[in-house]
């Protein structure tokens, strides 16, 4: 007896040992019905048989055969786990919901349930993880906007007598230029670098010719040290343009998504204002050293969070990308489900047989990657050519054409920031409560308003209404950021299925940035060949036609999965179906 006892002592050990979820501990029960847990749990795990064997065998009279039982018990344990450490977190998905609810709804193991270790954020809620993982790349976004910010206040200060650099008009043009210049290579870069090397190395990556680029420009003593530092910077901002939204995509839920990747704009407004407040007070030099610390704080940041999962599955490391996936969201039903849906559409994406060239090519062509890869086309030509970015970059000559000489031109320039931050603010609110269709189309409709009214004012120059100009781009400013600005990033992050999501958000962000380049090219010329007026008239319209087009086609991805859009788009409804 007493051996018999003993025996079931160490089988019932080998059970624990074997049966318990690495993932998530067990609520508290008796011996009995803890055994019984869990064991119907993993009902696939191949230890489980020979660990009930055993059990069993103890009631015999032979303690030889009881022992080598209890041996190969062991061996099989071992070698089962080592066969399904995968196979662990896949039991969750395919429990019944009761038993989802025993394992995983308990608030006591929800903490205790994480798939990656780290002492440093464990106790934070899967939101607040979400938001950690947002900020590496909001963070280097916001380094974009000192990029776009910088000339703005560096062309002035380098027309002043003692400046390094002689300047005169084809110049001037081309240091604001030259860092919009490698921003559309950049994209096509990007594409090929997130699915090579994944999103958050690529993340990494960045950081070091972003570092170089603005230690370049505080170093510069020439024109051609200055071009080249501009030039790294914007390669930099390139490269952002499709990762930040890509990674922010795939590691926020839908219902938090559009808040995330509102914020890449709200970072952009922020930066534009920090480049012209420091700038303000401060020399291009100091500016730019300052501008130094922000790609090493990313590095900081970037060692607090994984790898997008998404990335991790379709390289086939559907373990770390299960773990990934559970440090991000948690183990609620819905995240078990969404992980499995993940997981399911690349089994089925594995399966399918190897394409000739011949075949990829016309896989590009498919309605799922056409159909949106045009839609974004447009919406990033329709924000650009309104004109967003030739006021970023040079905000005092616009200023000081639009109201004249009876106010502060540095002020004007840092209220009209501080507008643009607080109205990326409230897009951040408001794109998590209203579609992406509605807003686009009040945005585009009232900055079409105030470009239009600007260059009116500006043709017809009315007695006693010098405060209107500044209500134009005050109301520009407003109606850009909550709309045209924000939602073609958000979007490029949502509608581009897995498999080409690198190519698609590459292609469509190097639209942008050709776009942007020509804006910031032209600019200067138009304003000084075409006048002010034609020059607002120009953008008001493009604004206004763009936002007719979009009106037809653009679909309203608002609290969708992005297996759900991807899939609406293959089944070919029209874009405009994917309402909420």
């Amino acid at each position: 007896m007493a051996g018999d006892f003993a025996d079931r002592q160490d089988d019932h050990k080998h059970v624990e040992e074997t049966d318990v979820i690495p993932e998530a501990d067990e609520p508290k029960t008796n011996q009995n019905e803890e055994v019984d847990a869990k064991t119907s749990i993993n009902v696939d795990n191949p230890s489980e048989k020979h660990t009930n064997d055993a059990e069993h065998s103890t009631n015999g009279p032979d303690y030889t055969q009881k022992e080598d039982t209890n041996k190969k018990s062991e061996k099989d344990t071992k070698h089962g786990a080592q066969e399904s450490k995968t196979s662990h977190y896949l039991h969750n998905l395919k429990m019944s919901s009761s038993d989802a609810g025993l394992v995983l709804n308990d608030k006591e193991n929800k903490e205790a349930t994480l798939l990656t270790e780290s002492k440093t954020i464990v106790r934070f809620s899967p939101v607040w993880r979400q938001t950690v993982a947002s900020a590496a790349a909001i963070l280097m976004t916001f380094t974009a906007g000192l990029t776009s910010g910088y000339s703005a206040v560096l062309l002035p200060q380098l027309e002043l007598p003692g400046s390094p650099i002689m300047m005169d008009a084809s110049t001037k043009s081309w240091i604001a230029a030259m860092a919009a210049l490698p921003m559309a290579p950049g994209c096509l870069i990007a594409g090929w670098m997130m699915e090579k090397f994944g999103r958050k190395t690529s993340l990494y990556i960045i950081c070091v010719p972003f570092l170089l680029g603005w230690i370049l420009i505080a170093c510069a003593t020439n024109l051609g040290l200055m071009l080249l530092g501009r030039f790294f910077t914007g390669l930099c901002v390139g490269l952002l343009g499709p990762l930040g939204p890509v990674y922010i995509g795939e590691t926020t839920e839908p219902r938090y998504r559009g808040f995330f990747l509102a914020a890449i704009s709200l970072a952009i407004a922020i930066g534009i204002l920090v480049a012209h407040l420091i700038g303000t007070f401060m020399t291009w030099q100091w500016t730019a050293t300052i501008c130094c610390l922000f790609p090493i704080l990313s590095v900081l940041l970037l060692m607090l969070i994984p790898e997008s999962p998404t990335w991790l599955i379709a390289k086939g490391e559907v373990e770390d990308g299960a773990k990934a996936f559970g440090w991000l969201r948690g183990h609620s039903e819905e995240a078990n489900a969404e992980l499995k849906s993940i997981i399911d559409n690349q089994k089925a994406a594995d399966n399918e047989p190897i394409m000739t060239w011949q075949e990829k090519i016309k896989d590009l062509r498919s309605p799922e990657l056409i159909k949106p890869l045009f839609i974004m086309i447009l919406f990033f030509i329709t924000c650009q050519f309104s004109g967003v970015n030739a006021i970023a970059f040079y905000s005092i000559e616009i200023v000081e054409k639009a109201v004249g000489s009876g106010l502060n031109h540095y002020l004007v320039m840092l209220i009209i920031d501080g507008v643009r931050v607080v109205m990326s603010v409230v897009a951040c609110v408001i794109c998590k409560m209203y579609g992406r269709r509605p807003l686009c189309f009040i945005s585009g409709i009232w900055t079409a308003i105030a470009m239009l009214g600007l260059s009116m004012f500006l043709y017809f120059k009315p007695e006693g209404m010098s405060w209107l100009p500044l209500l134009c781009l005050t109301v520009y400013i407003c109606a850009i950021s909550i709309g045209l600005v924000p939602l073609p990033w958000i979007m490029c992050g949502e509608v581009f299925p897995t498999k080409v999501r690198g190519l698609g958000s590459g292609i469509s962000s190097a639209t942008t940035f050709v776009s942007f380049f020509v804006v910031v090219k032209t600019a200067p010329g138009m304003m000084t060949h075409l006048g002010e007026v034609l020059t607002f008239l120009i953008y008001g319209v493009v604004s206004l036609v763009g936002t007719a087009l979009l009106y037809f086609i653009l679909p309203e991805t608002k609290g969708k999965s992005l297996q759900e859009i991807e899939e609406r788009f293959r089944n070919g409804k029209k874009s405009t179906e994917l309402k909420v």
